[in-house]
């Protein structure tokens, strides 16, 4: 298998730029790369850097890395790997434990790490199978017509292609020609303080040591409007932690701040001593990540059909999905396929069809997220105690057990029928064909029975 997915397919022709190169623009210049198309990158930043802290990539998104020679090798040495995750009260009572042993057996693996490090191994994938990247390549211009689009450099530099994929980001320049407006986030009411250390502090304490001793470990402890989640990882050297606290500073310029450890104090005054413990073992300043906001947009591609905007450009997700990472790779897979489907005559009706098969899908799976944050930061306590099971993550076939790749190849051409038939400015009709069966997000809350995987007894 391995060595039929080293094999260089058919080239298309197709000619692509891919703006951005976090994870949703990785996987669309690796996949287009794969299905034969002809890609270049372009990165605002000069380098590489390695930043960010954990990040998780669902069933979903990880069967995507297994595909890739060599990478889900190097991501299993990077992730968390624990069976269980408990959920405690802010007070420190132990309310449930959830274990994904069904969840891997029935779906697959899933990696879970710290971001930089992940994004460094699919960088280095990219470039190491010939994906031209050009870095310090800001792009302050999207523009097209019907043969072609393009993009104007910081500099005046204008570069063209078949379809450029614009997945910089929320602020990405190109919502502007697929709205026709400029459009800014909003903040969601709510901020992240993250951070990253070394584990070595928590393993020298008697009382935090549990997380190191056996390897690693992930709790998540509940509040009124707070969460706290920590974790130890790649087998109990590193220690993350987050906290989701209410926040309605403005994010005109910057949605991402250091702060000093004396802000997330405030917050956690009066939680169990455990967390008073691992704020004390926590190197200051912290990260505040404000949880940027967007009204779900009318449409992800411009005029012409021959830009589309993927990932966090064009739908943002709150964490508590655990799945913006996952959704962004999806896009990026399903772009690459739709336009080896259609072929270089018809990359405007592939970039039409690749909107159709997205759309409500990323739609449905973005309420979960609400969802979820609701379940954990309005936790009835008394009533947990009844029903522990009431505050597990709640994990779905629909949305985890799904193959991007697959659905794209195999609902490719019966979408394009649709759109040959309506023409390709109206989505519409083609979107209808892929509502999920988790159309308002989690089963459980259309239809009451909760279909979900339960976590193991």
């Amino acid at each position: 298998m391995a060595a039929l997915e080293q094999q260089q397919p058919p080239q298309t022709g197709i000619r692509v730029i891919v703006v951005g190169a976090g994870f949703a623009g990785l996987t669309a210049a690796i996949e287009c790369h794969r299905k034969g198309h002809s890609v270049t990158i372009l990165e605002k930043f000069p380098e590489l850097k390695t930043l960010g802290d954990i990040i998780s990539f669902g069933p979903n998104s990880s069967r995507l890395f297994t595909r890739w020679p060599g990478v889900a090798e190097q991501l299993e040495k990077l992730s968390i790997r624990t069976d269980t995750l408990t959920i405690r009260s802010w007070q420190g009572e132990e309310l449930y434990t959830q274990r994904w042993t069904a969840e891997q057996k029935d779906w697959g693996i899933r990696f879970d790490g710290h971001r930089g490090e992940i994004h460094e191994v699919v960088w280095n994938h990219a470039r190491d199978i010939g994906i031209p990247v050009r870095t310090n390549a800001r792009v302050e211009d999207y523009f097209e017509d019907d043969a072609e689009a393009g993009v104007v450099l910081e500099g005046g530099e204008r570069l063209t292609a078949d379809v450029v994929l614009a997945a910089e980001g929320v602020r990405s320049a190109g919502r502007k020609i697929v709205l026709g407006f400029e459009d800014k986030p909003k903040p969601s009411g709510y901020a992240v303080y993250r951070s990253w250390f070394s584990a070595d502090e928590i393993a020298k304490d008697p009382d935090l040591r549990f997380f190191t001793d056996n390897g690693d470990t992930h709790i998540a402890w509940l509040g009124p409007d707070v969460h706290f989640i920590a974790a130890s990882l790649k087998n109990g050297k590193d220690f993350s932690w987050v906290c989701t606290h209410k926040d309605d500073q403005d994010i005109e310029e910057s949605w991402q701040y250091e702060v000093p450890l004396e802000d997330a104090r405030k917050w956690l005054k009066g939680w169990e001593p455990t967390i008073q413990k691992i704020l004390d073992k926590t190197p200051s300043p912290l990260v505040d990540w404000k949880l940027v906001y967007r009204d779900p947009l009318p449409t992800w591609i411009s005029g012409k059909r021959r830009i589309a905007l993927i990932g966090d450009a064009a739908h943002p997700f709150l964490p508590t999905s655990i799945q913006g990472a996952s959704q962004a790779m999806e896009d990026g897979v399903t772009m690459a396929v739709c336009l080896r489907k259609a072929g270089k005559g018809r990359v405007q009706e592939a970039v039409a069809a690749f909107e159709a098969l997205r759309y409500e899908r990323v739609k449905s799976a973005q309420k979960t997220g609400e969802q979820t944050r609701d379940i954990w930061h309005k936790a009835d306590f008394s009533a947990a105690r009844k029903n522990p099971e009431s505050l597990r993550l709640r994990r779905e076939g629909w949305l985890l057990g799904f193959d991007a790749e697959k659905y794209a190849e195999d609902n490719y051409e019966p979408t394009a029928q649709v759109l040959r038939r309506t023409g390709l400015q109206d989505t519409s009709e083609a979107r209808a064909l892929h509502v999920p069966e988790g159309s308002h997000g989690y089963l459980e809350y259309s239809n009451g029975n909760g279909n979900g995987i339960k976590a193991d007894a």
